[in-house]
């Protein structure tokens, strides 16, 4: 004979029934609670556990963001001292400290940055997102307004517009971060005509930079180096994030 709905064995049968149910939610959630959760947002772990059909991997490790290699030349690096001031520090440390700096920042945003030596093999036919040469003007006293940075591009860059965006950004982010003038009226054509931008593949938009004067802006730039960094990063930034930016008028040395 059955038993019947009201039967002992059958309100046995329902609270295991129950239990185990529990026992097996309880072990799910608990699986969920490794210590990778943690590090992601608790709501969409367990929104992916209780939506049925969701997927197993949570939004934010599906999402990657896209590689961008960017490259950074230090002046004088690996070739000779550049310019030498009284007290022996030379222009290549100076650029040396500011390029490494300016890596580190950049790597700890998700970008790959390779730092190349001023005449780096790599440099031929090189392809990134954009390269910069980092350079510092003379030690040398020429009079009180030599003072301040500046930037330049090929005057025969393959893409003239994109050149334009890239010097215009560099020039408007790192005058805004460091303070310091623009000093348009030094650009020369070693800087116009830089050896690097006739060896990097043609679509690698190139441009160089001097963050400053190493006799006027020395202290600045030896012991605000941070900042330095922070004005090359943020005008690098700026050209990759496509943000708005006042055009420049062409300054022909």
């Amino acid at each position: 004979m059955a038993d019947s709905p009201s039967s002992p064995s059958v309100s046995n049968g329902r609270i295991l029934q129950t239990f185990f149910s529990l026992a097996v939610l309880l072990a799910t959630l608990f699986t969920a609670f490794s210590p990778n959760i943690f590090s992601l947002d608790l709501r969409a772990r367990l929104r992916v556990l209780t939506t049925p059909g969701a997927p197993a991997t949570p939004p934010e490790a599906a999402t990657a963001r896209p590689n961008v290699v960017i490259g950074l030349v230090s002046g004088h690096w690996g070739h000779d001292s550049g310019a030498v001031c009284s007290n022996g520090t030379t222009e290549a440390q100076v650029n040396l400290a500011i390029a490494t700096l300016v890596q580190q920042k950049l790597n700890a945003q998700g970008y790959t940055v390779e730092l190349l030596q001023e005449f780096d093999p790599r440099l031929q036919g090189y392809k990134a997102a954009m390269l910069l040469s980092i350079h510092n003007d003379s030690c040398d006293y020429y009079n009180d307004e030599a003072t301040g940075y500046k930037v330049a591009a090929a005057l025969g860059a393959h893409d003239p517009n994109l050149a334009a965006r890239l010097v215009a950004c560099l020039t408007d982010r790192y005058g805004s971060v460091t303070g310091l003038p623009f000093h348009a009226g030094s650009i020369t054509r070693d800087m116009t005509e830089y050896h690097a931008f006739d060896e990097v593949d043609p679509s690698t938009p190139a441009a160089i930079i001097e963050t400053g004067f190493l006799y006027l802006d020395y202290d600045f730039l030896t012991r605000h180096t941070d900042r330095v960094a922070d004005g090359v990063v943020a005008g690098i930034l700026c050209f990759l994030h496509n943000e708005p930016v006042a055009p420049l008028t062409t300054m022909t040395p």
